[in-house]
């Protein structure tokens, strides 16, 4: 039951692949959705927007960007709290797979207030867009430390409240929970990414050495199930 978690992984994912189709990538991408909810990961995005949203005004739009959206969970997950709280949001989801997107405008037809764009975020167009706040949802672990720098560095500056990043913990733990969970599942791809992402992940130490390189004014706080919820701040 012991793994080595010392290094993150440079292991590639398979939906990695920015080209991948069909029904299984859906699947998937639903499975990871609701696992994620499951495993409370939208509390913790949820909290470190609200977090972010104390003291502003209602009456002005704010505009949210959820960088690699996936199906769009999180996006109708805040479309509703907008609505409950009184806040008017401007929701935009951005991701680099055309199906993903399909997929994702398809199932949130009911919710106006989000608009989905194929976009790859470190393509040097990206950062001519603006947003109020940016949100990494499992999203940062895919890139090498350098990358990860760049891009964190380049998203700070193009909100004008703060990013919200959600990302996993690398532990053996986490890694054996995932493994009994996935295989009950039986989706493919579901399992080994997710062992990949898991080994992709990071310690503490290693954010709070992306924080002090970048200078940003954050918070970082540990939060089940093996993630972290890290706030950064204009």
């Amino acid at each position: 039951m012991w793994l080595n978690t010392k290094y993150r992984s440079k292991e590639v994912e398979i939906m990695d692949d920015l080209d991948i189709t069909g029904d299984l990538l859906i699947k998937s991408l639903d499975k990871l959705a609701q696992i994620n909810k499951w495993l409370g990961g939208n509390r913790v995005t949820l909290k470190g927007i609200k977090h972010l949203l104390e003291k502003k005004h209602q009456r002005r739009e704010i505009t949210i960007c959820d960088l690699g959206c996936g199906n769009g969970a999180m996006l109708r997950e805040l479309a509703k709290f907008g609505r409950k709280s009184g806040f008017k949001f401007r929701l935009i989801g951005i991701d680099a797979n055309q199906t993903t997107i399909n997929y994702a405008r398809d199932s949130s037809l009911q919710f106006p207030e989000i608009s989905y764009e194929k976009q790859d975020v470190l393509s040097p167009d990206f950062p001519t867009n603006n947003f109020d706040i940016a949100l990494c949802t499992l999203f940062l672990h895919h890139f090498e430390d350098k990358v990860a720098l760049d891009f964190l560095k380049k998203t700070q500056s193009q909100t004008t409240i703060g990013l919200v990043i959600n990302d996993l913990h690398r532990h053996s733990f986490a890694y054996f929970l995932f493994w009994i969970v996935a295989t009950i599942i039986g989706n493919p791809i579901i399992k080994t990414d997710g062992l990949i992402s898991i080994l992709r992940g990071f310690k503490r130490k290693e954010l709070e050495e992306y924080s002090a390189k970048l200078n940003f004014e954050s918070s970082l706080t540990w939060r089940w199930a093996f993630r972290y919820e890290w706030i950064i701040k204009k």
